[in-house]
């Protein structure tokens, strides 16, 4: 068998670069698999405003250079990989990339979700030049201006009832007569004066590829086949999120949408080694800075895993060497240093603060 790491981490995202952080830091050694879209999708946006710690905004890809440059300085392994299938029978767990294999005793999955989008060429070159999928994101930057919300589900009315409160005017466009969303979010959306709803229509394309800078949208309406242009500054995909997880059915447990299961409080899965950080277990919030939170929560997590498995080896190694059964057996409580995280913050046990 090759080299088996303490502590591997599948995604480049916010989630994956902290884990890494954090792991290596604690002087795990981790290796990193950046997956398909190395640093996320904040590489698709321009200015990031809402990132604690930069005084003016700083772009998306930038962000996502110093992650990496930072988790490689503490001496993170970083392969551009994208795991295909994993095995999390036994342990050391095996990742597969590229017709290689990775093992692993234990394993952080930060793969992130993708927002689904209308699979339109002018969408793709122009998102992030007024083409999202984020109004918490990037709703700012639309103020006083007209923005159109594509679709009819909870996540098309919340975005455009967000960008209410920058938008002289939000146009929803709807592929049906009827919207999607639960009742409380179709009231408040009809009920909003800034929020008005072409049925009926998608989106054809989007223009203003040329100047880079959305002008306007085509709308197709499904039932006449009448083409017309509606002036617009922005555009804002809502039809959901797709967690990035297909490579794990059978071997993870995940709800209905494909989001990953983890312990309310913690990033632990029910896979005992097994930890999950970032969008790929939030449909909630999916936030460049939760995604980062809990990467800590994750790496934190491992490392308390891997020195309870260290401490119970000894005294019979029942723990270190059981097999991945999804079984949760009880596991001995952090000792005291532990709970203070001073290895890992790098902070005298004196200064550390109770996390």
């Amino acid at each position: 068998m090759s080299r088996v790491y303490d502590v591997l981490i599948l995604g480049s995202g916010p989630a994956g670069y902290t884990a890494a952080l954090y792991a290596a830091r604690a002087n795990l050694k981790p290796l990193l698999l950046t997956g398909v879209q190395p640093g996320g999708q904040l590489t698709m946006t321009t200015e990031v405003e809402n990132y604690p710690g930069f005084r003016e905004s700083i772009l998306g890809p930038e962000l996502m250079e110093r992650m990496r440059d930072q988790v490689q300085r503490f001496g993170t392994e970083i392969v551009e990989t994208t795991a295909d299938q994993v095995d999390l029978r036994q342990r050391p767990f095996t990742v597969m990339a590229d017709d290689k294999a990775y093992h692993a005793k234990s394993l952080i999955v930060a793969t992130g979700a993708s927002a689904k989008l209308l699979g339109i060429e002018s969408e793709s070159k122009l998102m992030g030049f007024g083409v999202s999928a984020c109004a918490t994101c990037d709703g700012f930057f639309f103020r006083d201006k007209r923005v159109v919300v594509v679709g009819g589900g909870d996540t098309a009315m919340e975005e455009a009832t967000f960008l209410t409160r920058f938008s002289s005017e939000v146009v929803v466009v709807h592929r049906r007569d009827t919207l999607r969303a639960s009742k409380i979010m179709q009231e408040r959306a009809f009920k909003n004066p800034k929020i008005r709803f072409i049925w009926d229509s998608e989106v054809a394309e989007v223009l203003g590829v040329e100047d880079q800078r959305v002008r306007a949208v085509k709308l197709r309406n499904l039932k006449t086949g009448a083409v017309t242009e509606l002036p617009i500054d922005g555009v804002f995909v809502a039809i959901g999120h797709q967690p990035n997880t297909d490579f794990l059915k059978g071997q993870l447990p995940m709800d209905e949408r494909g989001y990953l299961q983890i312990e309310p409080g913690t990033a632990r899965t029910p896979i005992p080694g097994v930890f999950a950080a970032g969008d790929v277990a939030d449909p909630v919030y999916r936030q460049a800075v939760t995604a980062a939170g809990s990467g800590c929560m994750a790496a934190m997590d491992a490392e308390r895993w891997l020195e309870a498995q260290a401490h119970a080896a000894p005294s019979g190694g029942a723990a270190a060497s059981s097999s991945a059964d999804g079984k949760r057996g009880a596991e001995p409580r952090p000792t005291p240093t532990e709970e203070r995280g001073a290895a890992v913050v790098g902070q005298p046990p004196s200064k550390a603060r109770p996390s």
